[in-house]
């Protein structure tokens, strides 16, 4: 594994859209501030590493199961392992009777109703 400390934003940007398969995005740069993009080019194995509070990097694999063991890595790092939307919202895609979401005091209101002052 390799890695290369990159400055600008745009060299990773223009690595992606060269990928010929992305693989897996882990983070977010709006909620977390850093985000992993891991990605091939031809035979080549890469994480994209973009973050707010530190240096970029592009990262080198020597293999695909390299790869995956860090994203494997990156998703605990970034804790995405921990929520599993599956279990959060019932099979109809509505929240589950028994979870904290409780909606049932509230009323939706409609754009002609006027408020009262």
């Amino acid at each position: 594994m390799e890695q290369m400390e990159v400055i600008s934003w745009k060299t990773l940007d223009a690595l992606k859209q060269a990928a010929t398969h992305v693989g897996e995005i882990i983070g977010d740069l709006d909620t977390h501030e850093q985000m992993a993009v891991f990605c091939s080019i031809e035979e080549d194995y890469l994480e994209l590493y973009y973050s707010e509070l530190e240096g970029n990097y592009i990262r080198h694999f020597d293999d695909e199961e390299e790869m995956l063991r860090y994203i494997n890595l990156r998703k605990n790092e970034f804790g995405e392992n921990d929520f599993d939307p599956a279990d959060y919202y019932d099979d109809e895609g509505g929240y589950e009777e028994g979870s904290d979401e409780d909606f049932s005091g509230y009323k939706i209101r409609d754009e002609d109703e006027e408020d009262e002052y």
